[in-house]
């Protein structure tokens, strides 16, 4: 991603002190280490040799973080890598000099060098952790990892399971992670599509259940493109929260769940299908054509009858918001791509056409722009409601990303379900978001098909 350099030496001096306080804080209480690093992993079947991936401490996914809604998160980078990188902590209501958007909020971290996060975790959630820096690359070889803040009072559940779910596109013969990523269809297309489908690191995840179990399963889709529609088989459930944030009440998960990329659910699901079978989380196929993502086999029964509907999760601070009658309008407007209507677009200050756009890897473009602008799409008053409306003349659908703070859809003129960090907008289709400028700070807005936004579906907002 282009660097904004003016912004960065403006602000290099204050970045530097803080920076400087963090590390002399973290003399007295260090902050655990996060190393991102080269490693194999066994993600096909056995008679294939393991992968070679980047992954933090050496795993894909990483280790989950875990905290106390209110508690700080405090890791410490180690770069392992031989090239920079940064860390993006997904949906996490943040201090913008700790969300890690290397170019815009920090400069990258140097392979061999470090860097200190340090932030308070307010909202009780699924959340996840990412590479952000060439993230089209570092996220599709391995790294991220789930991050979750757990309420004051959880759900009364008998075990909880977070589960990752990603693909990987790796060489038939070898295993290995094709090295494809700047492939002209990919990115004009809908993306880096993977042809082995994990959860966990594992194509065949299984976990043992009991009749009558209730289960809370945290869904992260950590994929670079990949749209996952599920349903339960063998299991009753309940949605109770999206992207981290609790729904007002538990909606039944009766037809098929569409996780698109970054997106989370969290779900309350009972165990219904007798023991001696095996309950599953479907995926969906483009075919329609239902396949395990996650295989439960039961045994024996934990209870006689069914329980009955779970309880809402407690809300999270500040999901109000408010009168939006005199909110500042905002519209974007998505273009390009194969198949797309896009005749030309700026680049560097020169409007080209689409085939020289396409020869220097841009094929999509935002309000005309295909590069991240040196002007933001908005420059926001602190507390400043905001309206924003979302054209896509696209053939294919986005998920949208709005950094350090949380949206609602609205829908006739009035904001609807629970807060969210990231909106699947859906072929020729137009939706509109609400969301208070509530975070003072330069927010990246983009398309999180990471092809997508590393060839033109990138912005910014600024809130002073």
């Amino acid at each position: 991603m282009p660097t904004r350099r003016a912004f960065i030496g403006q602000t290099a001096a204050v970045m530097g002190l803080a920076v400087s306080g963090r590390q002399v804080s973290a003399a007295s209480h260090a902050p655990a280490t996060l190393t991102a690093r080269d490693a194999t992993a066994q993600l096909a079947p056995d008679g294939y040799a393991p992968t070679s991936i980047w992954g933090y401490e050496g795993r894909a996914p990483g280790p989950a973080i875990r905290v106390h809604q209110g508690e700080r998160v405090r890791r410490r980078l180690v770069n392992g890598l031989l090239e920079p990188t940064s860390v993006h902590w997904h949906g996490i209501r943040i201090d913008n000099a700790m969300d890690g958007v290397s170019g815009l909020t920090q400069e990258a971290v140097a392979p061999g060098q470090a860097f200190v996060y340090d932030f308070v975790a307010p909202d009780a959630g699924t959340y996840w952790y990412h590479a952000h820096n060439r993230s089209w690359v570092q996220v599709a070889r391995g790294l991220h990892g789930p991050l979750i803040v757990e309420e004051a009072e959880p759900p009364e559940v008998d075990r909880e399971e977070t589960l990752v779910l990603d693909d990987w596109l790796l060489d038939p013969e070898t295993a290995m992670i094709e090295d494809s990523f700047d492939q002209p269809m990919r990115m004009s297309h809908g993306g880096r599509i993977g042809n082995l489908i994990t959860t966990n690191g594992r194509f065949d995840l299984s976990i043992p259940v009991a009749r009558h179990m209730r289960l809370r399963l945290r869904l992260i889709n950590a994929s670079n493109a990949r749209i996952f529609p599920l349903q339960l088989t063998g299991m009753r459930g309940w949605t109770v929260a999206l992207d981290g944030m609790p729904l007002a009440a538990p909606e039944p998960l009766e037809d098929v769940l569409v996780l698109a990329p970054a997106q989370r659910a969290d779900l309350i699901v009972d165990v219904t299908t007798e023991a001696g079978e095996i309950a599953h989380l479907v995926r969906i196929g483009n075919n329609d054509q239902p396949a395990s993502q996650v295989a439960f086999p039961v045994s024996g029964s934990t209870a006689q009858t069914p329980r009955t509907i779970p309880a809402a999760l407690p809300p999270n601070p500040g999901d109000d918001l408010g009168a939006l009658a005199d909110a500042q309008p905002l519209r974007l407007v998505m273009s390009g791509g194969a198949m797309g209507r896009m005749d030309s677009a700026f680049l560097g200050g020169e409007r080209l056409g689409f085939r020289e756009l396409a020869a220097r890897g841009r094929f999509w473009a935002f309000n005309e722009m295909a590069e991240m602008t040196q002007a933001p799409l908005a420059d926001l008053s602190l507390g400043e409601p905001v309206r924003l409306e979302i054209v896509n003349e696209t053939a294919f659908p986005h998920a949208m990303h709005l950094h350090g703070m949380h949206f609602r859809e609205i829908r006739d003129g009035e904001p609807v379900g629970p807060m969210r960090d990231t909106l699947m907008v859906a072929v020729q289709e137009t939706r509109e978001i609400g969301f208070i400028a509530d975070n003072a700070g330069d927010w990246l807005f983009h398309c999180h098909m990471l092809s997508h936004a590393e060839s033109g579906m990138m912005t910014w907002v600024r809130v002073t």
